[in-house]
């Protein structure tokens, strides 16, 4: 039998939370101010990703070991340009993804993006 072991990540490297959960979901937050990147979609998803990218290397993984995210946006008419950022960070071996159209977020956020990431060796089978 075999065990996950659940280990909470945190990095000063990424905006610390501003409620009661962990730092695997972010918003684009600039970590040093605590506050919204300034400018639209694209500066906020370009910031949530590179947070994202700070934590995975503070848990010792990187894009390669996340297998699921979920994109909440507050207009789904930014999925385009959501997709274009992603895709920066995200080379291949794509996790599952899930996006949705959200009311509102924190702080007046435009995006926010959730990521489940395992450490450890993958093994991609030959189909």
């Amino acid at each position: 039998m075999w065990s996950l072991i659940r280990r909470v990540i945190s990095t000063a490297k990424a905006p610390g939370a501003i409620g009661p959960y962990s730092q695997a979901v972010l918003i684009g937050m600039d970590p040093s101010s605590g506050q919204l990147m300034p400018g639209g979609v694209e500066e906020a998803a370009k910031q949530a990703l590179k947070n994202m990218g700070e934590i995975l290397k503070a848990a010792g993984c990187d894009f390669t070991n996340v297998v699921k995210t979920t994109v909440l946006l507050t207009d789904i008419n930014d999925f385009s340009t959501v997709n274009d950022i992603y895709k920066h960070y995200f080379k291949n071996n794509f996790p599952a993804r899930a996006a949705y159209q959200v009311a509102a977020l924190p702080k007046g956020g435009r995006i926010e993006i959730e990521a489940v990431a395992f450490q450890g060796p993958f093994v991609t089978p030959l189909l």
